[in-house]
């Protein structure tokens, strides 16, 4: 099956999405559960509690007697009413994580407020097109509050300029509605986006050659039996080689194994091959926090080699993840953002 297809349909319950590049899943989504606390993306109203100095920011309480954490110390103080957005998902037994930089995503566009200026994707090379959005982008921002910016996406250079401008009109409203609503007590303002709507949001660049979203569609393209293969700790790499996964309370221990194949050059294909699958398998699975990768043996000559195509994978991946590099004991060490519950814990 060729093509790239976008399925919502749902898994254990909940609502879920899939993404399929030649019929291989490429990303999968998925709500959580009723009690699994702010999602990534929600916006409420949050009261400071008390400065942690020692650690960088401040406790809020958050809705529903959630905790939040700020990393921002100064100029703050207890009591204060403070608009925060949820940037990730809460370590087990700590606080979520917020921040005072706030992003109003739809699928054309995102209203940016406290980041002034009209910008159009980079993706959009097209200097007519450019051009043009960025007119539409300066009628619809008319009026607007002077810190307020904006972003139009990738997907604008295919939308109508009414589409556009209606998208724009929207989530600005939302913007303005939400920055003046500082009186109360904690409060969810916004809810995190689900896993239609991201999907219907962020994987529509580039446009899917179908779209299925009738009951079955999991069972119909086989996405059941990926998942399962990724729920299973270890993945079969090309040749002989396999990656093995195991995320822990502290951190993701990833190991690489040559399988049969003990020839000079086997630790290094197994281990290219390894870091080209491994943004894919952490995406897949929803893990994130620090990830330790513990490479088959090979020359240290050819760590350079094996790291230009690790850093490549995952810029190309898209997600935030920071490559420390190589640790004392010949391990490579980067720690990635916390976006998504991990699908390996059946997301209880």
């Amino acid at each position: 099956m060729k093509g790239r297809v976008i399925l919502l349909d749902h898994w254990q319950g909940r609502p879920a999405a899939a993404l399929l590049i030649d019929g291989r899943l490429e990303d999968f989504l998925v709500d959580p559960a009723e009690d699994a606390g702010l999602q990534p993306g929600a916006i409420c109203r949050g009261i400071v509690d008390r400065q942690m100095k020692g650690q960088g920011g401040v406790f809020l309480r958050l809705p529903d007697g959630q905790k939040g954490f700020l990393r921002q110390a100064g100029g703050l103080s207890p009591g204060q009413s403070l608009i925060v957005q949820v940037t990730g998902w809460a370590e087990p037994g700590k606080a979520v994580p917020v921040g005072t930089r706030l992003l109003f995503k739809s699928r054309l566009a995102i209203v940016t407020p406290g980041a002034p200026g009209l910008n159009v994707s980079r993706a959009i090379h097209d200097t007519d097109v450019r051009e043009a959005l960025t007119a539409i982008a300066q009628t619809a921002m008319e009026g607007a509050p002077e810190d307020f910016g904006l972003v139009l996406r990738t997907a604008a250079a295919r939308a109508e300029e009414e589409e556009i401008a209606e998208d724009i009109a929207t989530m600005r409203g939302l913007a303005e509605a939400v920055i003046a609503d500082t009186t109360g007590g904690p409060e969810l303002l916004v809810e995190g986006a689900g896993a239609w709507d991201i999907a219907w949001r962020d994987w529509s660049d580039p446009p899917a050659d179908e779209v299925d979203d009738a009951v079955g569609a999991f069972v119909r393209f086989g996405v059941e039996e990926q998942i399962a293969e990724v729920l299973l700790p270890t993945a079969v790499l090309p040749g002989s080689g396999n990656l093995h996964v195991e995320p822990t309370r502290a951190l993701v221990a990833v190991d690489v194994n040559t399988g049969g194949d003990t020839s000079p050059a086997a630790g290094l294909k197994a281990n290219i091959a390894a870091a080209r699958e491994l943004p894919r398998l952490l995406r897949l699975k929803g893990l994130g926090g620090q990830i330790l990768v513990d490479f088959a043996p090979m020359p240290k000559k050819d760590r350079t080699a094996l790291e230009q195509v690790l850093r490549a994978a995952f810029r190309a991946e898209g997600g935030e993840t920071s490559l420390a590099g190589w640790t004392p004991l010949g391990n490579f060490e980067l720690q990635r953002k916390r976006e998504r519950l991990p699908l390996v814990s059946g997301l209880a």
